[in-house]
């Protein structure tokens, strides 16, 4: 797992590849969020190594892994996802096949589609709260307990309540798997409006310099157009990951 299909190129077919010296293994298992093209271009090149590809992107960060809370979405040859399953279910909660070829790339983009859409909603939401005079730490207790909560929303509370913006994942990458999930819907004829929107307002946040801290800094980029200052509310809560 890498940043990029630059990246998984480099690992795979550079100088010192792990397919580059004439000993490839049988299966290769990349975790990279990259394009449908990409992941094609790749699997065809294995192929001609007589190497199966099996593209299996994740959705957890640090903490949710530390968690055991990770979860695979996997495609590509059926016996070689039956090979590797049990690898794959060591290391989180749930393993999901999709089918062949490149479609768990799809199912990645889309999966990272709606953490850009659902986080700005969520920075939204809760400045509306706090502007109509609640503090955030209460709103989202009752959002994280009603049908709307998520392991997501959860998990991103102490981020939004106390302003803890290490990083888990950064506006550019953000960026990126957006831009993915645009280019997907263009292919494939899909109006994706809300997703344009999403976008527009990452980029935002990456023009306004923070590029350096977590994409749930979006949050200030939303207090700031709102008019108002946010402050930590120096709370202790939940992130839904304790055990």
């Amino acid at each position: 797992m890498v940043s990029t299909g630059k990246d998984v190129k480099e690992v795979l077919f550079g100088a010192n590849g792990v397919a580059s010296k004439g000993k490839a293994p049988k299966i290769v298992v990349d975790s990279t969020s990259i394009s449908i093209e990409e992941s094609a271009e790749i699997r065809e090149k294995l192929g001609r190594l007589g190497v199966k590809l099996l593209a299996a992107p994740v959705s957890g960060n640090a903490k949710v892994i530390k968690a055991g809370k990770l979860t695979v979405v996997t495609s590509g040859p059926r016996d070689a996802f039956d090979a590797v399953a049990p690898y794959l279910q060591a290391i989180g909660q749930g393993v999901s096949y999709v089918g062949e070829g490149e479609l768990s790339r799809i199912a990645k983009i889309c999966h990272n589609v709606m953490l850009g859409v659902v986080i700005q909603n969520l920075c939204e939401i809760t400045v509306l709260a706090e502007r109509a005079g609640m503090k955030r730490h209460a709103f989202l207790d009752f959002l994280n307990k009603s049908v709307m909560g998520s392991m997501f929303t959860r998990y991103k509370t102490p981020a939004l309540v106390n302003l803890d913006f290490h990083v888990t994942f950064t506006p550019e990458l953000l960026r990126k798997d957006i831009d993915l999930g645009l280019s997907a819907g263009r292919q494939f004829g899909v109006p994706m409006p809300v997703t344009s929107i999403a976008r527009d307002i990452v980029q935002t946040l990456i023009g306004n310099g923070y590029t350096d801290r977590d994409f749930s800094t979006l949050l200030l980029l939303q207090a700031k157009a709102s008019g108002i200052e946010l402050k930590p509310e120096n709370v202790k809560v939940s992130d839904g990951l304790e055990s």
